[in-house]
């Protein structure tokens, strides 16, 4: 088959099945809504239970569009990490954003015992914990671009950004150790993940970060082209890499420091999903592999998110089910693709 009339058909296939799991995050969950129930939410139409309607509007369709935009946003910045720094093992967090988020939010949750008790209902809102994992993923990016100013050599970046993150790390550790059991947990639960937490208010900032992150990813799918050829090469074509790490790194901190503030560190998605594009679209083509990879992170986190309602009425931990799920996938994915060879 010819790869264009290939790619397209791929494309048709992924944007059907993303809306078919979207109508399924919907109907699917502790309640099954029928679909053509879910249709009548929707649209406004007349619903035959008023309780069918207002878990469709107020809880199922934020947190599918909340793991529409995460899964967006992770596996496009892992796509970007992993050419930039030519690692198939590098992800979004590798940057230490992450780590910086985490440190922000143990700042919050695990060392409200140091701060004044009129202040802790404040804090510890689910506003409060947002803006610090923010304030922490946002300061860890800002150092990463300025070291990013200092140092020529790529791999150097990658080292900086690790040891951020064992920095930070080693931190929060110091924390947990002089916490609560009860704050121990409320940690916990954020770094596990949660999708179905946020209001339309918070929705909509995501949205907006997400939206700007793709745009910026977009803006360089040619330069990641070139980035492939070597960075030697790429100098000789005219690239200015300075300028161009500068923008997918920007890029990687928005999308990945956004969706760490409102949603939790999401595991698997960012460093798996770009293998994956990778090998059913065999292509090596950043503008190809820029769209597949976003389509297939919205849909492969919309599918975890199904999978983390069933079989129990309580949900599972998002983070444990994309690790699960998504570890053996792709290692049988390799192994099929080098039997193939």
């Amino acid at each position: 088959m010819n790869p264009s009339r290939k790619n397209s058909f791929l494309f048709l296939a992924l944007g059907f099945f993303l809306v078919f799991l979207f109508l399924l995050n919907l109907s699917f969950g502790s309640v099954t809504i029928p679909i053509k129930a879910v249709f009548a939410s929707l649209s406004g139409g007349e619903v035959s239970k008023s309780t069918w309607e207002y878990i469709v509007l107020n809880y199922r369709l934020p947190k599918a569009i909340t793991a529409v935009l995460v899964g967006m946003g992770l596996s496009v910045s892992g796509l970007l990490m992993q050419t930039l720094f030519r690692n198939p093992l590098a992800g979004p967090y590798v940057l230490g954003l992450s780590s910086g988020a985490s440190l922000g939010v143990a700042f919050v949750i695990l060392g409200a015992g140091f701060l004044p008790v009129f202040l802790h209902d404040i804090i510890l809102s689910s506003y409060g914990i947002v803006l610090a994992a923010t304030f922490g993923s946002t300061l860890v990016l800002l150092l990463v671009i300025l070291v990013s100013q200092r140092l020529r050599d790529t791999m150097a970046i990658l080292i900086v950004g690790l040891m951020f993150g064992s920095f930070t790390s080693a931190i929060v550790g110091v924390l947990t150790f002089f916490s609560t059991a009860e704050q121990l947990q409320k940690f916990t639960f954020w770094s596990m993940g949660n999708l179905g937490s946020l209001s339309w208010t918070a929705i909509s900032i995501l949205s907006a970060c997400v939206l700007i992150g793709l745009l910026l990813s977009l803006a360089s799918v040619k330069s990641l082209n070139t980035l492939l050829l070597g960075e030697n090469y790429a100098k000789s074509l005219g690239l200015n890499l300075a300028k161009v790490r500068l923008l997918i790194i920007f890029a990687t901190g928005i999308l990945a420091g956004s969706i760490t503030a409102f949603a939790g560190p999401i595991a698997f998605i960012g460093l798996a999903v770009p293998h994956i594009a990778k090998l059913f679209f065999q292509t090596s083509n950043h503008a190809v592999l820029f769209w597949s990879t976003l389509l297939m992170g919205a849909a492969i986190l919309l599918l975890c998110d199904l999978l983390s309602q069933w079989p129990s009425d309580t949900a599972l931990p998002i983070n444990a089910v994309t690790s699960i799920v998504g570890a053996p996938v792709v290692i049988w994915l390799l192994i099929r693709k080098r039997n193939y060879h």
